[in-house]
């Protein structure tokens, strides 16, 4: 009598995943969370003190960094990434995440990998104050080779409407500060397999497949924190696309972002893949080159800016400026 085993889906695997899934799971609940893992939805009751709450929400993956994880054997990082894409994305907006809900995917479950890989969503989530309150394991057999992986997840916050962080208020000669990045992040490693195909190297006293394999940095408590002091005008999280592509999501009006290069530091990693071949262009096109999240506020609130961020134990650099006029950002 064929079973669903001989299909390839192990049913007492799943259960052995999610036992070991639930401790992790608990560790991130706030309150608001209502009911435990088990149940057919997630439930997150609103608490009391906002005049108008409006709901943000973002949804992303790791990409093609799992591939480092699959060959390293390090699992427990790139959940943090799958978590830090997602509520970084939502922070642009001012909001603080409340909730997160991960997906995985793979060919043959492994209980223990699937538990790394939430462990790792799991100390995203106390990273950025919010908890993880469901999620699904797929197995599906035949579809993702065994041994591989895949994960994305889903975040939602919240915010009050007056105080939506949408750009509308960024005017000529606002001043763009950039908080330190922890790496690559989890952007452009499709170029980054083609070029360091050796994981083993060894970078700097380290392997190079552990350092590419750092975590996004979670920016949520430390801006927060700031958006209760400073009148922030706009946030853009520098993911894929890079400089060019993320620092004008912040914009609403015809604005050039003018960037200086030598304001910050581009950690080795970067001048790395440089000296591989790749155009500076091409880096800021594609990669964070140091800066994580890029804040905007005005002149007079700089030096409490970076005052506020440091104490939070933040690295800032002066990276640029708005000016009125065109649509975009320049690098000089």
């Amino acid at each position: 009598m064929a079973t669903y085993k001989d299909a390839g889906v192990n049913i007492e695997e799943g259960y052995k995943s999610v036992k070991l899934i639930k401790d992790y799971a608990a560790k991130t609940f706030i309150p608001g969370v209502i009911n435990d893992l088990g149940s057919f939805a997630g439930m997150f009751e609103l608490g009391a003190g906002l005049k108008n709450p409006v709901l943000v929400s973002g949804t992303d993956g790791v990409g093609t960094k799992l591939e480092l994880a699959f060959k390293t054997k390090i699992y427990d990082t790139v959940g943090i990434d799958c978590t830090a894409m997602c509520v970084n994305d939502i922070l642009c907006h001012g909001a603080k995440p409340l909730f997160f809900l991960d997906y995985i995917a793979c060919g043959k479950l492994e209980a223990e990998v699937a538990a790394d890989l939430v462990k790792g969503v799991s100390d995203g989530c106390s990273q950025a104050g919010c908890a993880l309150i469901g999620g699904e394991t797929a197995e599906m057999p035949g579809f993702y080779k065994e041994g591989e992986y895949d994960i994305a997840g889903f975040a939602v916050g919240v915010v009050d409407k007056e105080n939506i962080i949408d750009g509308s208020e960024i005017q000529d000669g606002d001043v763009l500060l950039g908080l330190a990045s922890s790496g690559v992040h989890s952007n452009g490693f499709s170029l980054v397999r083609k070029l360091i195909p050796d994981l083993d190297m060894d970078f700097h006293g380290r392997k190079i497949g552990e350092v590419l394999l750092t975590p996004t940095k979670i920016y949520v408590k430390p801006v927060l924190k700031l958006i209760e002091e400073v009148k922030v005008r706009g946030l853009a999280h520098i993911t894929g696309g890079g400089f060019y592509e993320n620092i004008p999501r912040m914009f609403k009006g015809e604005f050039t972002a003018v960037i200086e290069k030598n304001g910050f530091h581009v950690p080795e990693i970067f001048k790395y893949l440089m000296s591989l071949g790749v155009s500076e262009e091409e880096m800021f096109n594609t990669y964070n080159m140091g800066i994580g999240m890029v804040v905007c506020v005005r002149k007079e609130d700089v030096e409490k800016t970076v005052e506020l961020l440091k104490a939070e134990g933040e690295t800032v650099y002066k990276i640029g400026y708005v000016k009125a006029g065109g649509s975009g950002v320049c690098i000089k």
